[in-house]
């Protein structure tokens, strides 16, 4: 019986070896795909609880109303959490950002109760924002985030503001300095 490294085989050894190299090569990128794919597939919004806090000054998420938001880094398999939409945008927007995003959630204020919001979460970058709105969040004037239109709009009617999409959100608009200055309820 012959085996395919005999001698007396038509492929030379050499070729043998190069393709099977070739072969497991791309067993191995498929792999790496898939696993990526799959790890892509797997991510979803973390819920919080009574001790979740947020990661930029440590207040309890479930003290606070309006639209809550989380951000998954690449190699950090739990989120950040921001008590506030303003927050998110804020760390997302600023230049000195460079940690690799992997997906960041919002809840969707059509469906959660503004008061005392949970579940309903959304990937930020498929949503619409009211900004102006006299409805305030944990920080303040926030971003009310919608994955509906005609949720927003509704909203946009009853509390006023101004419909962005996410791409139309600018630093400026969710600059956190000085936010204390302008209360005059502290």
């Amino acid at each position: 019986m012959k085996t395919l490294l005999d001698s007396s085989t038509k492929l030379p050894r050499r070729s043998l070896l190069i393709a099977g190299m070739a072969g497991l090569a791309g067993l191995g990128l498929t792999a790496c795909g898939k696993s990526a794919e799959d790890s892509q597939q797997a991510l979803v919004p973390a819920e919080i609880d009574p001790r979740s806090t947020c990661d930029l000054d440590g207040m309890l998420l479930a003290d606070y109303p309006g639209p809550k938001a989380q951000i998954f880094y690449e190699g950090t398999p739990q989120p950040l959490f921001f008590c506030d939409t303003v927050e998110l945008f804020n760390t997302l927007l600023r230049p000195e950002q460079v940690r690799a995003v992997r997906a960041a959630f919002v809840q969707d204020m059509g469906l959660a109760d503004w008061d005392q919001p949970r579940g309903h979460w959304f990937e930020a970058k498929n949503g619409l924002y009211v900004l102006g709105s006299k409805r305030h969040g944990s920080m303040g004037p926030t971003l009310a985030s919608f994955s509906r239109e005609d949720q927003a709009q509704a909203f946009i009617k009853s509390w006023g503001g101004r419909l962005l999409r996410y791409a139309e959100i600018r630093p400026e608009m969710v600059d956190l300095s000085g936010g204390a200055l302008h209360d005059s309820r502290m």
